[in-house]
Parts: structure tokens; C-alpha cells; sequence
């Protein structure tokens, strides 16, 4: 039995922290797991931007309001679902993720959760499991599912190499380069087709 996991930012939908750069004028919160593998590294200093310009919760939720999946994305993912199981494993948070899960239909994601005070300050974050991705690909497999990951992070590959197939999609020119070994597409009729191909 197959089940796909895909990534979310980059894959399903824009990445939220840049949009979230782009709203607030705050240049250096572009910085995502595209650029450091490190995502405990990453949250933290995150944190400590937003801390540092008063910004909390709400105001990143009122920029995800604004996002749209990208273009083709609800159709592809709702083809993909029609051939077999398909989860969203993201480094995200449930308190982003909501309402980008209602304009896709409704997929199931397994994601993180934020700490907030009641003054809506992010004060924290909890990972539902270390090495999430890779973690959930491997517990899958456990209870009998084979595997096809594809994602466009270096928080992805572990997930990516772990299964039967994987995919990288919109990467970087970096990361393609530093995984030649691993197929790279660019649109999602591509994708498609790759995993079709794979599917038992």
C-alpha cells in the first residue's frame, strides 16, 4: 500500500514566512529552511525578530488570510488524492496551517504547534517529533506503507530518501546540485506523472 507525503511551503502553497516579510518590511524573516537546514536554529531566531518588533500571532495569521495555494496546486493535489492516501508532513504550525488546509479541500497535515500568551506574543513552539518528517515517513513504513516524499527543503530530503521514490520540487539550484541523485521537477503535471509511475 503507498501513501505520498508531501511538503507544504514551496510545494502546495507560498512560503509563509516570506509572504509574512513581504507584509511586515521586515527583510531578514525571508530566511527559511531553504537556507538553514537547522529548524530549531531557524524558529528561534525568528522568534527573537518578532519579539524584537512587537509582532505576534495575529499579525502573521491576517498575511496567511491573504495566501492562496499556488496556481494548480488544489487540482493536482485533488488527483493525487483520487489514486491513493496522500499526507501533508510540514515543519509548520497548526495555528498557520488552517486555513490554507480549507482552501486546498481539507487534506490531512501533520504539523507542529506554537506557545502563545494570551497577549498573542509566540512565546515558544513544540515539534510534535524530532526529525519530524523523516520520524513520520518511518512510522508509516512500520505499519506497512510504502513511501513517496517530495518536498523543496533540506528539511525534506531525509523524508525524500527514506521511501520507495522521492521528488524534489521547486528546489534550489543548490540543493539539486548537492542531490543529483534525486529527480527534480518544476511543475506539478511532472510530479504527477513520477509518482503515478510509481505507485504499486
Amino acid at each position: 500500500m503507498d501513501i505520498v507525503c508531501l511538503d507544504l511551503e514551496g510545494v502546495l502553497v507560498p512560503e509563509i514566512w516570506i509572504a509574512f516579510s513581504q507584509e511586515s518590511g521586515i527583510p531578514e524573516l525571508k530566511r527559511t529552511t531553504r537556507d538553514e537546514p537547522d529548524y530549531d536554529k531557524l524558529m528561534k531566531w525568528r522568534l527573537g525578530i518578532l519579539r524584537e518588533h512587537g509582532l505576534g500571532l495575529k499579525e502573521i495569521q491576517e498575511t496567511i488570510a491573504k495566501i492562496d495555494p499556488l496556481p494548480g496546486a488544489k487540482e493536482f493535489l485533488d488527483e493525487l488524492r483520487s489514486l491513493t492516501q496522500v499526507i501533508i508532513i510540514s515543519d509548520t504550525f497548526t495555528q498557520f496551517a488552517k486555513p490554507l488546509m480549507e482552501k486546498l479541500g481539507w487534506p490531512t497535515i501533520f504539523c507542529n504547534s506554537l506557545e502563545v500568551a494570551e497577549s498573542g506574543e509566540i512565546t515558544g513552539f513544540k515539534m510534535r517529533i524530532e526529525n519530524s518528517k523523516y520520524t513520520t515517513v518511518k512510522a508509516l513504513q512500520s505499519i506497512g506503507y510504502e513511501t513517496i516524499a517530495s518536498g523543496d527543503s533540506y528539511n525534506d530530503l531525509a523524508m525524500i530518501k527514506a521511501g520507495k521514490a522521492g521528488f524534489l520540487f521547486k528546489s534550489t539550484d543548490k540543493i539539486k546540485a548537492d542531490n543529483p541523485e534525486i529527480p527534480a521537477f518544476e511543475n506539478y503535471d511532472e510530479l504527477l506523472a513520477a509518482i503515478k509511475a510509481n505507485l504499486s
